[in-house]
């Protein structure tokens, strides 16, 4: 009943007095071209199923199944990555056919883009071939299909459980006939992740004539198989223009979960399930309200937001079971995620969730906890809870050392504690060079750089949580571990560069080499002049680094009109979205732009930060520069047009840029609102004049989350030409 009654208030949103609601303006295939790598199907705000097109093809752009390049579709899976860099997942793919039941290891169909529809829960697709329109919708942890078919004999909807892209491969496949409509089956797979179990049922609204069951090639005459490779053929007639409902549930746990999933939505449809998954929408997305005239800014806007609630992922099933990380069933109570892009999110995102989406955090929290709990150490990249150590640094430090020091309730921060350090002391990933140096040298391990400037930051994040905690040993201790950037800093020449276990700098040097293997390279998927910025727990340090702060501005001046070549013979292709040698599509630059604050420039971040959000974000299918990551690529851009963003994204302060709007709403989780108004804003009034925080002149050029939680409002008086007044004085800037 409250779905439906959710409904009818989104609807109202849309008839005359009302104005369009936050769904109407997101539109999922921004990013499915370019190198974006999202995904265009169906699914709710962190959902469990991700109902998308695949392709058929491999590559680095078809990691999430989908590219808009292609042609053709060879089926819809019902587990999809958003942005990522490498392909996994697509698993239990579907495809409505005519003809004959057949082990064809691809069946594809052309398709149009001129027959795809793709809101909020909800994709459709014309599949010229067999003459089919093809619908998808969402529930949290259950797809449905909607299939319309011509007349026909011979229709069939087919399951290829050996479908796979690029990494990923089948182990073990299953399935089985309950009755004539309903099936059970699993797809055990390898790849990135290691260990990937998903259990599905199957329901259709009506009956299957005839199943034919194909294992490793081989027809099987019998109503149950278990392969490497399983195809299933689901046989019946059709009339004209009949259609065909078909429900998948999931669980990462066993049968038992997807059946219990499949049996408590048995009472709704297609329709029903569409209308709750576009209401879950407009219940999150509408938690930010808008005032603009440029309707294009509210699509680029709306559809950022709708990205970055993608991801983290729904992984305990509806009986609270999930695989743990050591292939155990384990249990909670509380919602389980998966799928964390640490690396990516904890720059933004993260924070961004523990302002939208307080209620949240803690789960999340406590699901890095269990990891920890299964596996010893905080996750690095978690993919269907296994750990797939990809990218540098422990960054779910950062995110539970933010949620702590926000005071988030619900995470037990002793134990939090314990799993923090736990992962700073281990001998893994460089850490223990990294401990024994100072430093982690070229010669001892791959990555060297990056990995000594993230690992000293989140060493800082670590130092505040034992500070709060009153462990004062620990403080002094990883507070000076934070200063482990200084090592490989080289002040003569303003770069941070590679040092071998002797203490001598590695030569020759190339401030713009890109190296992409992580075992050869000193930065990850970046370079010097990318990389050298990364101190945002010692700003401050860094400026006095630099020679001061007209050094420093004079040098980050350079970053955006130096020229953009990256020398080297295997550079990291995600090196994206560049102007100069900033990179906007990889994450290591995302903050940079704010750095003038420090430096007493904050009309130059503005300057930087329009340019960005006007050139490198569009409501075109190429509209992100880079990968979306699982929602950091959009997260930057949510909190810049807000106009600020968390630089050092456990300090609890946000630094101030440019806000693209005329007025801002934020609904807090605690009924209270969060107002920011720019007035005289405008294209070219892109700069911060002055500025008032709930009635008083505000002459600081950021404020922290406590100002944001308590509620009020935030005014800027906007200009065509820079205040360089403002945020000039060292008391004002961000520390």
């Amino acid at each position: 009943m409250k779905k439906t009654i959710l409904y009818l208030f989104t609807v109202l949103y849309i008839l005359p007095g009302f104005g369009q609601p936050a769904t109407h303006y997101v539109d999922p295939f921004i990013g499915t071209g370019a190198h974006g790598h999202t995904y265009p199907g169906a699914t709710v705000p962190f959902g469990m199923i991700q109902l998308s097109p695949d392709n058929g093809e491999q590559g680095w752009d078809w990691v999430s199944g989908y590219h808009y390049t292609s042609s053709t579709i060879t089926g819809f899976s019902h587990t999809h990555l958003t942005g990522t860099g490498i392909g996994d997942l697509c698993d239990i793919s579907v495809l409505p056919v005519v003809g004959e039941p057949a082990d064809t290891a691809k069946l594809f169909s052309g398709f149009s883009h001129s027959t795809e529809v793709a809101t909020p829960g909800y994709y459709k697709v014309h599949l010229d071939k067999y003459n089919i329109n093809a619908e998808l919708t969402t529930g949290l942890r259950y797809g449905v299909h909607r299939y319309t078919f011509p007349a026909s004999d011979r229709a069939m909807i087919r399951f290829d459980l050996g479908f796979a892209i690029n990494w990923d491969k089948p182990t073990d496949t299953y399935f089985k006939k309950i009755n004539d409509s309903t099936f059970v089956g699993y797809r055990f797979s390898t790849g990135w992740a290691k260990d990937q179990r998903v259990y599905f049922a199957v329901r259709l609204n009506k009956p299957v004539k005839e199943l034919v069951l194909f294992g490793n090639g081989q027809i099987t005459n019998t109503q149950e198989v278990t392969a490497q490779k399983t195809i299933a053929c689901l046989m019946f007639s059709t009339l004209q223009n009949e259609k065909v409902e078909m429900k998948v549930a999931l669980s990462f746990a066993n049968i038992e979960g997807a059946m219990n999933e499949l049996n408590q939505c048995s009472k709704t449809n297609f329709e029903r399930t569409r209308e709750a998954a576009l209401a879950m929408w407009e219940t999150e997305l509408s938690k930010v309200k808008v005032t603009t005239s440029d309707e294009n800014l509210k699509r680029i806007f709306y559809t950022a937001l709708y990205h970055a609630y993608q991801a983290p992922t729904v992984f305990n099933d509806v009986n609270g079971n999930y695989k743990g990380v050591n292939g155990k069933v384990e249990h909670s109570d509380r919602t389980v995620y998966s799928t964390h892009s640490l690396w990516d999110v904890f720059r933004a995102e993260s924070p961004l969730f523990t302002i939208l989406q307080t209620n949240r955090v803690s789960d999340i929290i406590n699901s890095y906890l269990d990891f920890y709990k299964q596996h010893g150490q905080l996750p690095v990249w978690d993919l269907a809870f296994n750990e797939t150590d990809c990218m540098t640094g422990y960054h779910a430090i950062p995110i539970v050392a933010d949620a702590i020091m926000k005071n988030i309730p619900g995470i037990d921060v002793n134990l939090a504690y314990e799993a923090m350090m736990k992962s700073a002391m281990q001998n893994i990933r460089g850490t223990d060079v990294y401990r024994q140096y100072g430093y982690i040298p070229y010669d001892k391990a791959g990555t060297s750089v990056t990995s000594t400037y993230e690992y000293a930051y989140d060493d800082w994040c670590i130092a505040q949580v034992a500070k709060k905690l009153g462990k004062t040993t620990d403080y002094n201790t990883f507070m000076k571990r934070s200063q482990s950037w200084k090592e490989l800093f080289d002040v003569s020449i303003g770069f941070a560069r590679p040092k071998t276990s002797d203490g001598k700098w590695v030569e020759p040097f190339d401030p713009v080499y890109s190296e992409h293997d992580f075992g050869k390279a000193a930065f990850t998927e970046g370079n010097s002049w990318q990389h050298s910025w990364f101190v945002p727990q010692d700003v401050q340090g860094l400026i006095n680094a630099f020679g001061g702060e007209a050094k420093f501005i004079k040098k980050l001046d350079s970053l955006f009109i130096i020229s953009s070549q990256i020398t080297g013979e295997n550079v990291s292709p995600d090196i994206s979205g560049l102007i100069g040698q900033y990179a906007h599509g990889n994450e290591p630059s995302h903050h940079t732009i704010y750095l003038y604050n420090y430096a007493g420039a904050a009309y130059k971040t503005a300057e930087k930060a329009d340019q960005v959000m006007r050139d490198l974000y569009t409501s075109k299918v190429d509209g992100l520069c880079g990968n979306e990551d699982c929602g950091q690529m959009s997260a930057w851009y949510v909190f810049s047009s807000l106009g600020f963003y968390p630089v050092n994204a456990a300090s609890g302060n946000y630094v101030f840029g440019r806000p693209m709007f005329n007025k801002v709403e934020l609904s807090l989780s605690s009924g209270k609102k969060f107002i920011i108004e720019a007035k005289n804003n405008s294209s070219k009034n892109k700069y911060i004049q002055s500025a008032t925080l709930n009635g008083k002149q505000y002459s600081k050029t950021y404020f922290t989350h406590k100002d944001i939680i308590n509620g009020g409002k935030l005014v800027f008086v906007m200009g065509p030409q820079p205040n360089y007044k403002y945020g000039a004085e060292k008391k004002d800037r961000p520390f």
